[in-house]
């Protein structure tokens, strides 16, 4: 999965550095691109070198290489670079970059979203002592949104239920939606499979989890077992495609960034204990 990089380690605790002219620049527009150069499939980032260093603030490290998010106004360059997508760089760059740039956009989207108080409406300014926002006036402190989301294996004998998206994303993928206030992740898996397939749970199981920073999302894991004749009865809102598909005809996913993709890799190559 896209967090699985061993033997490099994220080191997301906060600091109060100052970039560095060797150290690595995010550096995303308006819409959520980010400006990067490529060299043989890896992604090349800007450096402190290309900005002034009251510009940036640190966000984390992998392994010793530090990477800050560029938060000035003015229009920055690189040679050689262009602005992508975080779905284009889903697709076209190694795990390891991704895996940076997801995170990145992650905390990019929660400092662009939040540049005034909820409750008072003064500019926030950044704490000097943890990751968060302070309003000077009212004291209102704001921490990074993380959402809890589900992904599901549904499980029917040798069959797994398989989804496609309504739009967006094209590819196989397993039913997922978000958890609401005051339901358990397990409530969550059971109402979701039943809102989007019309087909009752049981037996949930934890599996794993993922960040998915490009949604602000913490990605839950959970195998159940159809309850019932399985019978969908797809919401076609939601959805395209359900269906109960063998183990042998399950298409996986072009690559294995996601957790959805190594749920149905688990099951299609009967490895789920």
């Amino acid at each position: 999965m896209i967090q699985d990089i061993y033997p490099s380690r994220l080191k997301n605790e906060y600091h109060n550095y100052d970039i560095r002219e060797t150290d690595r620049l995010l550096v995303f527009d308006d819409d959520g691109k980010i400006l990067l150069g490529e060299k043989e499939g890896e992604a090349v980032f800007l450096s402190g070198r290309d900005i002034c260093a009251d510009e940036a603030i640190y966000l984390f490290s992998l392994d010793e290489t530090r990477f800050f998010l560029y938060m000035g106004d003015r229009h920055v360059t690189g040679e050689g670079s262009h602005y992508y997508s975080v779905r284009e760089v889903r697709e076209r760059f190694l795990q390891k970059d991704v895996f940076v740039i997801f995170t990145g956009y992650h905390l990019w989207k929660w400092y662009n979203d939040n540049r005034y108080c909820g409750k008072c409406r003064h500019s926030l300014v950044v704490s000097e002592s943890e990751r968060a926002l302070i309003c000077p006036e009212c004291k209102n402190t704001i921490y990074p949104r993380i959402n809890p989301a589900v992904i599901v294996g549904v499980i029917k004998g040798e069959r797994m239920l398989i989804t496609k998206y309504r739009t967006g994303y094209g590819h196989s993928a397993l039913v997922a939606g978000f958890t609401e206030i005051g339901e358990t992740l397990e409530e969550t898996v059971a109402r979701e499979v039943m809102e989007e397939t019309g087909v009752s749970v049981k037996t949930i199981r934890y599996y794993r989890s993922q960040p998915w920073g490009m949604a602000q999302d913490l990605l839950v894991g959970f195998f159940c077992e159809a309850d019932g004749d399985g019978e969908i009865r797809m919401d076609e809102k939601e959805l395209k495609y359900a269906a109960w598909v063998k183990r042998e005809d399950i298409e996986l996913q072009p690559n294995n960034l996601s957790l959805t993709n190594e749920m149905m890799t688990v099951f299609k190559e009967n490895r789920l204990g």
